[in-house]
């Protein structure tokens, strides 16, 4: 052993290498894995001193001398005991070797292990999912459970005497592989608890023909299914069952600019206080874009209940004219289904539609005031936007071949939507539930 000693600058120094394991003033501790790669390397062709420095060692530092005794050392070890005999088989507590040296059959016996642990973990990485593989490609480790299935496949096969070794090698304890394995019966009965109550959340994911998130499938179950779980077991059940909600991306609606200098706003008397508890009181109103085939576009125009979020009246057209906001008005007075409340007003964004003299004048002659939101600010009319979001997720519009086509979907979704989608903001009923809970309330 080389007699130069290292000062605590250079142990400092050295100890940043991934490869070394431990440094004193007087020897260098190197990990099993650079022991590894300098065989491989050396087996190549490439000198003692050009795989150390390849590998961030600075030579001149740990010395010429010591580096060809490592060398030499470690070329012993791996011809004598292959790659295993290159594993520091020193006990961490005392740092004393092995009494004895392995036989060759115990040594074979060890390699094979090794071989065989090998190809297990191969043939897993086979069966992950593609997240669990992309987990493994940027060097993430397997759970636990995945290592102690390896464990027990391997000591299946006829390698029963090696739990030891193929713990160590796999970095687990051998307590926790053993808790694993006297777990085996309540895991299974878990694993069968939970397949029941994932059929059952696929069954309300897709209940009437339309995806859900977590909160409207706990609220399906216990309105329909007359089954409570709460809220961190469904998500975690849609997660082990790969169950996705579809997710709304921003809005990048664009506001149309107003037609004529004759159209005029009107100050924002809502102040966004959707939920005034009284039905038939504050109507929200928007128009939405729809396109449908290769190239057509459709327009959808409706008008909400705040207080409920029922849509009490719409229309689908495929001109984008002031029509399709009176229209809406029209259809609005014809329904039957509530009775708009004294004083009732309609709150739109600044378009160019509802800052129509022609528009204005409709909603006085039927008796209804007007509000609009600030200008570019859709927060102001957050419940119908949310609306669309959430129809838009729902409705397969772009593969409708005509507009009538695109009519019947829009008709048949805003039926679910009133009738049978369950909301958490309206005490988990459904709008008409809700508007009807509110009327015999007042």
């Amino acid at each position: 052993m080389s007699k130069k000693r290292f000062t605590e600058e250079e142990r400092e120094q050295m100890s940043k290498n991934r490869y070394v394991k431990n440094v004193s003033d007087k020897a260098i501790t190197y990990a099993d894995e650079f022991k590894q790669l300098f065989i491989d390397e050396y087996m190549t062709g490439k000198t003692p001193r050009e795989i150390f420095e390849a590998h961030g060692f600075d030579v001149a530092v740990i010395g010429i001398k010591r580096v060809e005794q490592s060398a030499d050392r470690w070329k012993k070890a791996y011809d004598h005991g292959g790659i295993i005999g290159l594993s520091d088989s020193r006990k961490e507590a005392s740092g004393r070797p092995l009494r004895r040296e392995l036989s060759q059959d115990e040594v074979i016996a060890k390699q094979e292990a090794r071989i065989h642990l090998l190809e297990s973990q191969v043939e897993l990485l086979k069966k992950l999912d593609t997240k669990e593989r992309l987990l493994v490609a940027k060097g993430m480790n397997l759970s636990k459970i995945k290592l102690f299935e390896l464990i027990k496949d391997a000591v299946d096969q006829g390698l029963g005497r090696m739990t030891r070794y193929l713990c160590s090698l796999l970095k687990v304890s051998r307590s926790g592989y053993y808790s694993y394995l006297q777990a085996t019966d309540s895991r299974l009965q878990r694993d069968r608890s939970d397949a029941e109550a994932g059929e059952l959340i696929k069954k309300a994911f897709g209940r009437r023909g339309y995806k859900k998130g977590s909160r409207s499938i706990k609220m399906i179950l216990e309105h329909e299914f007359g089954v409570v779980y709460n809220l961190k077991k469904i998500r975690r059940l849609m997660k082990k069952f790969n169950i996705v909600c579809p997710h709304r991306k921003p809005n990048p609606y664009k506001r149309m600019a107003k037609a004529t200098l004759e159209h005029r706003t009107l100050p924002n008397i809502l102040q966004r206080d959707f939920k005034k508890g009284i039905p038939g009181l504050v109507l929200l109103t928007d128009i939405t874009y729809l396109p449908y085939g290769r190239t057509e576009m459709a327009y959808l125009s409706t008008i909400l209940d705040a207080s409920s979020g029922e849509v009490l009246a719409y229309n689908v057209s495929n001109r984008l004219t002031l029509d399709i906001a009176t229209d809406t008005v029209y259809a609005l007075k014809k329904q039957k289904r509530l009775k708009l409340q004294k004083g009732a007003f309609i709150h739109s964004d600044q378009g160019s539609y509802y800052t129509s003299p022609i528009y204005q004048e409709l909603l006085k002659k039927n008796g209804l005031g007007q509000s609009m939101s600030r200008r570019g600010n859709c927060w102001d009319n957050a419940p119908q936007e949310s609306f669309f979001g959430h129809m838009k997720d729902n409705v397969d519009h772009r593969n409708c071949r005509s507009l009538q086509e695109v009519k019947l979907e829009i008709d048949r979704y805003i039926r679910y939507y009133n009738n049978h989608r369950y909301q958490w903001g309206l005490k988990k009923m459904t709008p008409v539930q809700y508007r009807n809970h509110l009327l015999s309330a007042s």
